[in-house]
């Protein structure tokens, strides 16, 4: 989902909240539905804190543009996002940082002014935001070759990106699993 396409542009990568699909390793811990209700809920506070106080549809604001993440692993669906057609810089973050406020999100855009990237650290080794400043084209091999959910998904990552300059906004957790609820 995004917010404008003339202005800073925040991407919520979600999927529909429906039960197996989304957070399937909260399932594990805490059984499927339980982890749907969660996401589902957590999700629609997000969407009201980030954009729009109106929800309309069952799952999502009608309000709110989407489009569709594609095929491939986690790395692959963000590149292709990063690098659709937006002006200006463009940030993504998922629907599971529970304290993520706009504050967080302002912070992150503002590093893009003099950085080519912005990444939002989560205490578990990997991140909750990753954002491109988009004025020279993004590596061919961002996001290639990372083995995600580890304590080492944001260092390899950076490692990917070469002498391009990178900024790192406020730490948050996401939530994986029952010890981060």
């Amino acid at each position: 989902m995004t917010i404008s396409r003339n202005r800073p542009t925040l991407i919520v990568m979600v999927k529909e909240p429906l039960p197996g699909r989304v957070k399937t390793r909260l399932g594990r811990d805490i059984g499927v539905i339980p982890a749907t209700w969660w996401f589902r809920h957590q999700t629609r506070r997000l969407i009201r804190r980030m954009r729009d106080p109106r929800l309309t549809s069952r799952f999502w604001p009608n309000s709110i543009e989407r489009i569709g993440q594609g095929g491939g692993d986690l790395g692959a669906r963000m590149a292709r996002l990063l690098n659709a057609p937006h002006r200006g810089p463009v940030c993504i973050i998922g629907g599971d940082i529970p304290t993520v406020q706009p504050t967080h999100i302002a912070r992150a855009f503002a590093h893009l002014g003099s950085h080519d990237f912005v990444f939002g650290p989560a205490t578990d080794g990997g991140f909750w935001l990753v954002g491109a400043k988009r004025t020279a084209a993004l590596p061919p091999d961002l996001f290639q070759g990372i083995e995600w959910s580890t304590p080492n998904t944001l260092k390899d990552t950076i490692a990917t990106l070469g002498q391009r300059r990178v900024a790192y906004a406020d730490q948050l957790s996401d939530v994986d699993q029952k010890t981060d609820l």
